[in-house]
């Protein structure tokens, strides 16, 4: 068993004053799950990762895997493999070499090494590239073999930091299928590190939200999307971002260009005492309506055609000041720049607050 937890871990730089990487996390990663900690630059993840790998110090509280503190364990003694963006491949060596060095260090007999690395390579579709050198291959078969040198291994936690960053797009999104498709198969632990959150909801069993050091939430990728705990997970998840704005609070509900949109009880009971909330809307719970029918009137400041979709930006007026919209829209017909239309909500419903100062979810 493999199970993985950071429990109140701290990571401190010291300075005037300290600055605090990673600011006790608490985080529990059961057996075989895959788990995506994500967040901007700065928020701590791949320190995280790094402080689990025991390339960073614990300053406070620990980590454990498989139910053994590891927290002032060497590196090489925690059973743990890692893939780095960089590929770290030996250049001089072959994809066979470089796949079964770590084994080779070990002192496992050869016919070990190569039964274990040509199981991988064929996991990989590296077979016709063995005899070959790092330099004769590409960025995304590279990455493969680095991949290859993790499993042939057979640890009992993987963990990958930005793997995918020097990859185009399109070989980006094939690579996250097959690390997905191959972590299922493995059932191995996995904690992977991005910052691109389309990467995270697409591939992780459950997704870790950090920003300055600090757990924000950790729920699915679903959960996230329809349930986030505070206003930046909200602004984080989600492409393109949610809308927030922050708005005036009527005893009704929210105040939009004049027009209120209305909130469930358990919402306005939550926001009691508040003059003004932080609104969130994502820009498919938007729709277009006729010039004829209620709605808030936005001018068309751009278009992005994306083919069946477009993104319609534009601005609608709140309290007085003009605040940029997003709003996915049929991308057959869509209005010119400059054009003024009317943007209607689709359902109350999909209507998130948050508290204008702490940001937190104003929600049962």
């Amino acid at each position: 068993m493999a199970e993985v937890a950071y429990v109140n871990a701290s990571r401190v730089y010291q300075g005037n004053p300290p600055v605090r990487a990673v600011d006790q996390l608490e985080l529990d990663i059961a057996d075989g799950e895959f788990l995506v900690l994500v967040g901007p630059s700065g928020s701590g993840k791949s320190t995280a990762l790094r402080m689990l790998a025991g390339l960073e110090d614990v300053d406070e509280g620990g980590i454990t895997i498989g139910g053994t503190d590891v927290t002032h364990t060497p590196p090489k003694n925690r059973d743990i493999a890692m893939v780095f963006q960089s590929y770290a491949l030996y250049p001089h060596m072959t994809v066979a070499e470089n796949m079964g060095f770590a084994l080779k260090l070990r002192k496992t007999p050869k016919d070990v090494i190569k039964d274990k690395v040509t199981e991988a390579a064929r996991m990989l579709d590296l077979e016709k590239y063995l005899d070959r050198k790092p330099k004769a291959l590409s960025g995304g078969q590279r990455q493969r073999v680095a991949m290859g040198r993790a499993i042939v291994r057979e640890p009992s936690v993987f963990l990958m930091d930005e793997p995918l960053s020097n990859l185009d797009a399109k070989l980006r999104v094939e690579t996250r299928a097959n690390i997905a498709a191959l972590q299922k198969r493995l059932g191995t632990t996995t904690i992977y590190v991005t910052h691109d959150q389309v990467e995270a909801m697409t591939m992780g069993h459950r997704v870790a939200v950090l920003k300055d050091g600090v757990l924000q939430q950790c729920a699915s990728p679903r959960e996230l999307y329809e349930n986030p705990a505070n206003a930046f997970v909200a602004g984080f998840i989600g492409s393109p971002a949610m809308n927030l704005k922050t708005v005036p609070l009527s005893s009704e509900g929210a105040v939009l260009d004049g027009t209120t949109i209305p909130l469930d009880r358990q919402v306005l009971a939550a926001a009691d005492g508040l003059k003004e909330v932080t609104f969130g809307v994502r820009p498919e719970a938007l729709s277009l309506v006729s010039s004829a029918d209620d709605g808030l009137a936005m001018t068309v400041e751009l278009v992005e055609e994306l083919g069946a979709d477009a993104l319609i930006h534009g601005a609608i007026d709140i309290n007085g000041s003009q605040e940029r919209f997003v709003v996915r829209a049929d991308g057959r017909t869509p209005p010119a720049l400059g054009q003024q239309v009317k943007v209607a909500l689709r359902d109350h419903t999909e209507v998130h607050l948050f508290h204008p100062e702490t940001g937190a979810r104003l929600a049962a």
